[in-house]
Parts: C-alpha cells; structure tokens; sequence
C-alpha cells in the first residue's frame, strides 16, 4: 500500500496543520481521522473560516439561542462559540502536541478580533482574555503581523503566550516579527520566567501575492515569473529564518529552552487555475517550517501531491526573481503593503457578515 502523502511531508520536517474548523469536523469524527491517518499535526481558523461555519450550518443554533438570553455583545457571543470550537480541537491534538519532543506541534490557533488589527493595546488585551478563557497549553493566539501588531506579540510573548503571527506578506516586516518575538522571550528570561514552553509561527502568506504581482507581471513581458514571486519570497524568508535562530544571541536563549519561531506557509491553496493545485505546497517542502492548507488543498495533495524537500533548491534562483522585480521598478514592500492593507479588509468583512449572522439568529431564537 502506497504511503499517505500528507503524511509523508513530514519525513521532511514539515508539519502540516489544518486550515479550517466548524462543529461538524469534530463531532463526527473526521478531524481525529485528518489527525491520525494523514498526521495533520495542528489546526488554524480566521474570521472568515467561522463566518462560514456559524452562517451555514444549524450547529451553532441552540448555544446562540441560549447566550441571547445574556447580556452580552454579538462579539462576545462569537468568542463563547469559537472557544468552545478551539477547546475541543486542541483536546484532539494534545497526542500530537504530548509526543516525545513536547510542544513541537498540537496547536490550535484562534484568532484577536480583526477589527483591533492596528491597535496595539486592545490587541494585547483581548490576547491575554483568550489566552486565559481558552485554557490549554497546546492553543496558539492570532496576532496580525502589522507595525503596530509588533509591540503586541513583543508583549504577549513577555507574558508566556503562544502566538501565531498572522498576515505576513513582506520580508522587512518579517524580520521585524521574529525581532519582536526575540525581545519578547528575553524580556521574559530577565524578569526570572521560563521560556521553554512558548511557541510561535510566522504565518507568510503567499498565492496572495502571485495574485497581486502576476498581473503586472504580465503588463511589463515578464510571464516567465508569474507564480514565482511568493515561492521565491518564501525562501528568502527561511534565510532570514536560518540566521536569526543561530548565532550568540539566540543560543543564549536556545541555552534556556527556548524554540524557533518557525515560518508557517499560508495561503498556500493555488488561486490561479492554470497553476497546479498542489504548487506552493510542493515547493515550500522543508525542514522546521509549517504549511497550513484547506482541506480541500489536503485531499488534493493526498492524491497527486509529491512530496520532497524543495525549500532550498535553487536559491540563487529566488534570488534572481526579486531582482529582476527591482530591475523593472516592481517595488515589491509597496504592493506587500497593499496586501497587508487589504489582508485586513478581507478579514473584517467576514467578521462584519458573522457578527450579523449571529444578531439574525438571536432574533429567531
């Protein structure tokens, strides 16, 4: 019998997590499946995934009919639901997360109100609120990766947090997570506390930026690097990633227990049809990195996925992709700027629609 190729990825050092979550995957069964038959190693949900999970199924029904009856907002509500959605997804991966070299993987992460993306002191607060609701070890918290989202990771990391850094899309502005999740751990070494159980990704996005860039592409006959500028991106990123987890400073903390901040792929499904639907997945294959992915992404993969380590071939390559753009004037933190102005938007839409599908079912309950 042929070897799982989901689960193969991770002979390569790879873990995959599950970019999706809704009540029905785990009541029936199916998300324990993803977990022990393809070796989904950790789960991811945003704004969006919970729109669509709380609009389109009946699940969510009874337990906002009774939070109606409180007196509490349309968001609190949502977070009731969401928590107790993360609860048990984290509860299914704590085997993963309880594996030999503890705490590698078995996370589920939920995401701070997008609304507060570019505010640093709500966005702390509601990190430390649902660290503290959630209540599990093996639970990551959300925070975008925006300039002022960078003094809010500093921070939670300080007080012990786990954090997923969501909406990367730039190399500049990922050096500045990973200095923000550094300061953050030796804030936290210096005041007496232990940093061996704090967790983080980096969370690039990526067919995003193929989206934004291929087009222009197109416009100035460069066809040739259309659907090569994320790739090329990303392994310019786990560069960066390889030399700012080594070297003095950061063995004075790996000296205390403390882990990598790996490089998550997001973003990771192929949005163009002309691509193959398994492209930024089979490229991005490497050591210490994470690729989170829809299911629907995952079964593909399962099928004609092939997996092999590709994070590092071709360097020169990527590097030539982003000269070429600097060569022809594309000012590449322009438009990953852009993505990151309009990554908020998207998320904010969605949670707008899921805030008044939640105030449509109060009204019927």
């Amino acid at each position: 019998m042929e070897a799982n190729k989901v689960k193969k990825i991770h002979d390569y050092g790879q873990s995959i997590w599950l970019d999706f979550i809704d009540r029905e995957i785990i009541k029936s069964g199916r998300l324990k499946d993803l977990i022990e038959i393809d070796g989904v190693r950790g789960l991811t949900s945003n704004p969006a995934i919970f729109e669509k999970a709380i609009s389109s199924s009946s699940d969510y029904d009874a337990d906002i009919a009774v939070l109606s009856k409180e007196n509490i907002s349309n968001e609190d509500i949502f977070y009731r639901l969401a928590i107790k959605d993360i609860q048990q997804a984290a509860d299914l991966l704590l085997p993963v997360y309880n594996e030999e070299v503890q705490g590698s993987d078995g996370y589920a992460s939920l995401e701070v109100s997008p609304l507060l993306a570019l505010n640093t002191e709500a966005t702390i607060k509601q990190a430390l609120q649902l660290w503290k609701e959630v209540d599990r070890k093996n639970v990551m918290i959300k925070i975008p990766g925006t300039q002022p989202g960078l003094a809010a990771i500093k921070k939670t990391i300080s007080e012990g947090l786990n954090i997923n850094v969501t909406l990367l899309f730039g190399l500049e502005r990922y050096k500045k997570v990973t200095d923000a999740y550094i300061e953050g751990l030796e804030e936290r070494a210096a005041n007496g506390n232990s940093i061996k159980d704090i967790a983080s990704v980096a969370s690039f996005f990526l067919s995003r930026i193929d989206v934004l860039i291929d087009p222009i592409l197109e416009e100035k006959h460069l066809g040739e690097l259309k659907g090569e500028v994320a790739i090329a991106s990303a392994k310019k990123a786990y560069e960066i990633y390889k030399q700012v987890f080594s070297g003095a400073r950061w063995d004075k903390l790996a000296a205390l227990g403390a882990k990598p901040q790996r490089l998550l792929w997001a973003s990771t499904s192929s949005k163009n049809p002309a691509f193959k639907d398994t492209k930024y997945v089979e490229a991005l294959i490497g050591p210490d990195t994470v690729d989170t992915i829809p299911i629907e992404t995952l079964e593909a993969y399962r099928d004609h996925g092939d997996p092999e380590n590709r994070l590092e071939i071709d360097l020169d390559g990527a590097s030539a992709v982003l000269a070429q753009l600097r060569h022809e004037e594309i000012d590449l933190q322009k438009l990953t700027q852009q993505l990151e102005d309009e990554g908020i938007e998207k998320f904010n839409a969605p949670y707008e629609k899921l805030l008044n599908a939640i105030e449509k079912q109060k009204q019927l309950a």
